[in-house]
């Protein structure tokens, strides 16, 4: 008999991923806030829309979710319309959210109680990996329950990695957004003192990506960048999102973070522009735009 399963969240993440889960012969029930979106689903890949996160997740041996943030994800999980209200004892929830160490374990506790296993498994990849089935999952929580869930996880994923207690799924995203904020900007600044100096961006990527500069942004966003085209991709908003959690989380541990806290002052300035939904690329646009900065 098929394995059933519950995706809560829709969105450009969640929908695909749910995809995999179904074109793996999966039963899926899906919910989504906005229901419409949800019915799209089921036209596309079959399974059931149901109206609660309760409702999805009645009869699931495992429950996904990918959802905004700490508020959405208490919003799908607690109360008597949340996903461990319709959770069996035995299932196992596993939230894809980027989120904080702190509701991971707080949600971690709430299932507990009700006899429910719990992850921490945000992802990186982006809109593209989830579309391609190549996501990388970063998990926190206990081996067995690991165990349980790797499998159905890789279906949508190129790389599952169990890297601690509940919240270390949490911690290990918060490492790769500062990585990726690092990123971002020196091939922002790179490319706008190409441009600078007359050279000619594009023959210089095509150099220096052959050499110790090369990385995904390099190789996935300088032609984007240099035509100035942001309409895609993972937004500002999004990071902002994801960088005020890790600000938070380093004064609580104490790590240092100087560059991360000023790249995070300088996405605010792309939102000030117009850009929070454009790429995070979109660093570029803000040295193009400075001077509305001094």
């Amino acid at each position: 008999m098929s394995v059933t399963v519950a995706f809560i969240g829709l969105g450009v993440m969640g929908f695909p991923m749910a995809g995999y889960l179904a074109k793996a012969g999966l039963d899926v029930r899906v919910y989504n806030r906005t229901a419409a979106r949800a019915e799209k689903w089921t036209r596309e890949y079959g399974g059931s829309a149901w109206a609660t996160p309760a409702e999805a997740a009645s009869g699931a041996e495992f429950v996904f979710a990918c959802v905004g943030n700490d508020d959405d994800l208490r919003e799908v999980t607690l109360g008597a319309q949340g996903a461990f209200a319709g959770m069996a004892e035995g299932a196992v929830f596993v939230d894809h959210t980027t989120a904080s160490a702190d509701v991971a374990r707080q949600l971690a506790i709430a299932a507990a109680e009700r006899g429910i296993g719990f992850l921490d498994a945000p992802v990186s990849g982006g809109q593209a990996g989830a579309e391609n089935g190549v996501l990388t999952v970063m998990v926190g929580g206990e081996q067995a329950v690991f165990d349980r869930a790797e499998p159905y996880i890789a279906h949508f994923a190129r790389a599952v990695t169990l890297l601690g207690p509940v919240g270390a799924g949490q911690l290990c995203k918060m490492v790769n957004q500062i990585c990726i904020a690092g990123v971002v900007q020196g091939l922002a600044e790179a490319l706008h003192f190409a441009k600078a100096s007359g050279l000619d961006a594009e023959q210089v990527v095509g150099v220096i990506s052959k050499g110790a500069a090369q990385s995904w942004q390099m190789e996935n966003r300088y032609q984007t960048m240099l035509a100035g085209e942001y309409e895609h991709g993972f937004a500002v908003d999004w990071m902002r999102k994801d960088l005020a959690i890790v600000l938070q989380e380093a004064q609580r541990n104490g790590a240092l973070l100087p560059m991360t806290a000023l790249v995070d002052q300088f996405y605010s300035e792309v939102q000030a522009i117009g850009g929070g939904r454009w790429d995070t690329s979109s660093l570029l646009a803000r040295l193009e735009n400075v001077r509305r900065f001094d």
